[in-house]
């Protein structure tokens, strides 16, 4: 049994076209149902807006419930893949399948925002003691060094933060669709990811342009933007995973 979930979840490499036909796939499906995803976006955002309002607790709840809420996205979309409407508990969808699995995956985000804190803040720390030192003893070789240390810092936060991106972007629908194991889907996501660089580079282009242009009228155009990103993890799955 464990074999067949390994093989099930082996990732594909694909065109580097394929970074763009992952927007435009997401967008036709988002755009047959455009009013419903926009409200699904809106009490998505909303909930997340109220969570950060929260001292620790809300941040805590927030790391844990993402895979969940992602989980629930994507089964909604397949959803609305089939042509079924879509309805507002469709977004809580990883509620009620697969919950332990993807608050486990949170719990694995949790963990590792938590060290790329720590690592970046003891490199940062490090970098701004040494500006202090350099700066009191008017010493310029100490504080090349110290910003050296200070970009660094920020460099490794960059790393490891891209690392996690990679880990989960796939993992919640390898969870939801496959019944992979979360470290299991957690590991799959990063091999995938690594094989599809290219395509991967070529997506987040488009998104940078994206999200200046969706950031312009106010920040309105990320009602649009949200829930096309979120489909884009949906197409992008199937494309890798071959489903």
């Amino acid at each position: 049994m464990e074999e067949a979930t390994r093989e099930a979840a082996e990732p594909r490499s694909v065109d580097a076209g394929r970074g763009t036909s992952w927007w435009s796939e997401a967008w036709a499906l988002f755009t047959k149902n455009a009013g419903m995803w926009i409200v699904l976006a809106l009490i998505l955002i909303g909930i997340f807006v109220v969570l950060s309002l929260i001292p620790f607790l809300g941040a805590l709840a927030s790391s844990l419930l993402v895979p969940v809420f992602v989980g629930g996205w994507l089964l909604a979309a397949r959803k609305a893949e089939t042509g079924a409407a879509l309805e507002v508990g469709d977004l809580f969808a990883g509620f009620k399948d697969k919950l332990t699995p993807l608050l486990v995956l949170g719990a694995l985000l949790l963990v590792a925002t938590v060290v790329i804190a720590a690592v970046v803040g003891a490199l940062g720390l490090g970098a701004f003691m040494g500006m202090m030192m350099g700066g009191a003893q008017s010493s310029a070789g100490g504080m090349a060094a110290a910003m050296s240390a200070g970009m660094l810092a920020l460099l490794v936060g960059l790393a490891l933060g891209l690392v996690v991106a990679m880990a989960i972007w796939f993992a919640p629908a390898l969870v939801v669709f496959r019944n992979v194991a979360p470290v299991d889907a957690l590991k799959a996501s990063v091999s995938a990811s690594l094989k599809n660089i290219v395509p991967f580079l070529l997506y987040g282009v488009i998104y940078i342009v994206a999200a200046i242009v969706a950031s312009i009228p106010l920040g309105l155009g990320w009602i649009v933007l949200v829930p096309v990103l979120l489909l884009t993890v949906y197409v992008s799955y199937k494309d890798v995973f071959g489903e």
